[in-house]
């Protein structure tokens, strides 16, 4: 895998988590998923994304979308 899809694939986890603990648990968890979204918007128009430069940095192959 690349760092696009790893960095895909963690967000939609992450995402689902914060959707599942908000119905379950508490609504505020749903605060977690408007943090992920508003990394991804940003991350659309700067480029810079903190996952896939951690992920650079450990070795992951870079795809399209970040690379350095």
């Amino acid at each position: 895998m690349n760092i696009d899809r790893v960095v895909f694939a963690f967000a939609g986890s992450v995402v689902l988590l914060s959707v599942a603990l908000g119905y379950f648990v508490s609504p505020w968890w749903l605060l977690l998923a408007v943090f992920v979204g508003a990394n991804q918007l940003q991350s659309a128009f700067t480029g810079f994304c903190p996952l896939a430069k951690f992920l650079a940095w450990t070795g992951v192959k870079p795809g399209c979308a970040f690379r350095s």
